[in-house]
Parts: structure tokens; sequence; C-alpha cells
């Protein structure tokens, strides 16, 4: 129902992203994936700015995958941004991160994250997470978002 719902990945390791693509892959987890590196990438990608202005090569996502160590903008900087953009109040923000203090996951939900997830070690716990919010993602219903994002 919802495999045409785009997922935004925003983590600026490269490692992490390679590993996200397999665990993608292994758990047939079959939405477009798009990769940005950074918050400031991110922000240029939502608001259709610079190499993102074709919303038909860079539509705008159901969900964001989103961590929190990044330079430049960080993940709380962007959630932060994010949900004072009117435009974008229902877009669905998930936190993968490596961080397991609670002051993170507190700090996530107060911001408006609407779940926070802990990258597992290992592949087969990732894919075994990813399986998650794949299933979710066939059965929820989201709502569109607004193309007009502020500058």
């Amino acid at each position: 129902m919802n495999e045409w719902q785009t997922i935004l990945l925003v983590d600026d390791s490269e490692n992490d992203r390679e590993i996200m693509r397999v665990a993608f892959k292994k758990a047939n987890f079959s939405n477009p994936l798009q990769e940005v590196h950074n918050g400031e990438e991110a922000i240029a990608y939502l608001k259709g700015e610079d190499v993102y202005t074709d919303r038909n090569k860079f539509p705008l996502p159901a969900v964001m995958l989103l961590d929190l160590n990044m330079p430049m903008k960080n993940g709380f900087d962007l959630l932060s941004w994010v949900r004072t953009q009117p435009a974008l109040k229902r877009l669905s923000i998930v936190i993968l991160t490596a961080s397991t203090r609670m002051e993170d996951v507190e700090r996530a939900f107060d911001l408006g994250a609407n779940s926070f997830l802990v990258k597992p070690s290992n592949i087969d716990a990732l894919i075994a997470m990813i399986r998650c919010p794949r299933d979710w993602l066939q059965i929820n219903h989201f709502p569109p978002l607004n193309e007009a994002v502020g500058r």
C-alpha cells in the first residue's frame, strides 16, 4: 500500500549508510531510500533547494530516519528546525542513533521525535529492527505534506 513512500536517511557516516542499505535490502524494505549526509543537506532536501529541486527525483519523505551526532547541524538542530516548519509538522521522524543516553531520548521526544531507535551492533539485529518500521510503514496511513516549506 505504501511502497512508494520515500524514506529520508540522515546520517554523516558512509559506513552506517552502507550498512542501512544492506539491512533495507535484506529486510525486503522496498520503499525508496534517499540519503543526505548532515542536517544542512537535510534542510536543503526538505526545502527542495540546491540539487534537490526536482520533487520527482527527491520527493518529500513520509519518514525521516535521523542520526543525532553529525557535523554542521546535528540531529537535534534538524529536529528543532523541522518542527518549526508548518508544512512538515506531519513528517514522521525516527531517531536512529548509537546513543543510549536517557537525556538524548528525552530531548528527542521533547523536540518532537516520533520514535527513538538505538542502532544495534550487528547486522542481523539491525535487519530485525528494520523489519518493524518496514511493516509499520506498510499499514500506516500517512497524511500528505505541504510542498511549501519555509525558506
